[in-house]
């Protein structure tokens, strides 16, 4: 029989996935980082097993064969009929004698704070935000895109700016220089160009996210249709930690408000500088501050919530992640 070690850290997003074990003093035993985590895709257990070969790896480096539990905050556990069917097929695994399973936002947001009491906004390819209280109660929204009611994202951004863009140089809509940066970011020379490259898929749609950046040196250099795009996420991000701090009845209690994910750990001054501003307007008491810490990092920190282990223990791990 070989050694247990206490947690199974995962943190498995849509583009890469890190694993980390966690010995009952606060011991990292060994870390691994894999591909994506995409169950909508290729399914739960092709992308179980996917995870299954990073954890394969980190436990073969920490000599060790299970765990007591395993914690996991995971890409496209929205619901939790969803967290409950990607928990039964982790625990099917036997890599740890418990397992639960999150979604992955709520790695973030106790990466960033020292026990699990604030709010976590993640702004990456899409955009999320989730709550907690040290008593359970937590705070979330479906985050599937526009049909959950979502605006913004890096993928959300870049769509906005080519509609801009392309409306602009058609005459359709208001002047900007969108119209000549998404373009000459491909090497085109116009925003009908573009459009027939995407369409054609001469350039890859995926691709898209490049534009993210090209909107926002856009909105840098003045122009008013990118900035007004940028000030809008920055609303967006206000509204989501307001409202999960209302649910939380923590609007009135001094806060920590994570932001993470590339767009929002980019600290981009217009957008930085717009949640920092409209949070003090709605949620004076909110603490913002933006996480650059690993997101295994707070699903680690979960797992040992869970076996109840001591703070001291707790920042040997984000010792660990911090160095």
């Amino acid at each position: 029989m070989g050694l247990t070690a206490s947690v199974l850290a995962v943190d498995a997003g849509n583009s890469k996935t890190d694993v980390a074990v966690v010995a009952a003093d606060g011991t990292v035993l060994a870390t691994a980082r894999g591909g994506g985590f995409r169950p909508p895709a290729v399914g739960v257990e092709a992308a179980v097993d996917k995870v299954a070969e990073t954890v394969a790896r980190a436990f073969a480096t920490a000599r060790v064969t299970s765990v007591d539990h395993v914690s996991a905050c995971l890409a496209n556990a929205d619901f939790p009929v969803e967290e409950e069917q990607l928990a039964a097929a982790l625990h099917a695994r036997a890599w740890g004698t418990s397992v639960r399973v999150r979604n992955d936002t709520f790695a973030v947001l106790r990466a960033g704070v020292t026990e699990p009491r604030g709010v976590a906004v993640v702004c990456g390819a899409g955009i999320n935000c989730v709550g907690m209280r040290p008593d359970g109660r937590t705070a979330r929204f479906p985050a599937l895109g526009r049909i959950s009611g979502d605006w913004g994202g890096g993928w959300g951004l870049a769509e906005e700016a080519l509609w801009h863009a392309a409306r602009a140089e058609d005459g359709r809509g208001a002047p900007t220089a969108l119209a000549r940066t998404l373009p000459a970011h491909f090497g085109l020379p116009s925003m009908y160009a573009l459009i027939e490259a995407l369409h054609l898929e001469h350039v890859e749609p995926t691709r898209r996210h490049e534009l993210t950046p090209v909107l926002f040196s856009t909105a840098a250099s003045g122009d008013r249709v990118a900035r007004a795009l940028v000030d809008r996420l920055a609303d967006e991000v206000t509204t989501m930690a307001t409202v999960a701090l209302t649910r939380l009845d923590l609007l009135d209690e001094e806060t920590p408000v994570l932001l993470g994910g590339g767009v929002l750990a980019a600290r981009h001054p217009q957008l930085d500088d717009g949640v920092r501003d409209l949070l003090a307007e709605r949620a004076p008491k909110a603490v913002p501050r933006v996480v650059t810490a690993s997101p295994v990092l707070g699903a680690a920190l979960l797992g040992l919530d869970r076996m109840g282990v001591s703070l001291a223990v707790q920042e040997q791990v984000r010792a660990y992640y911090e160095q």
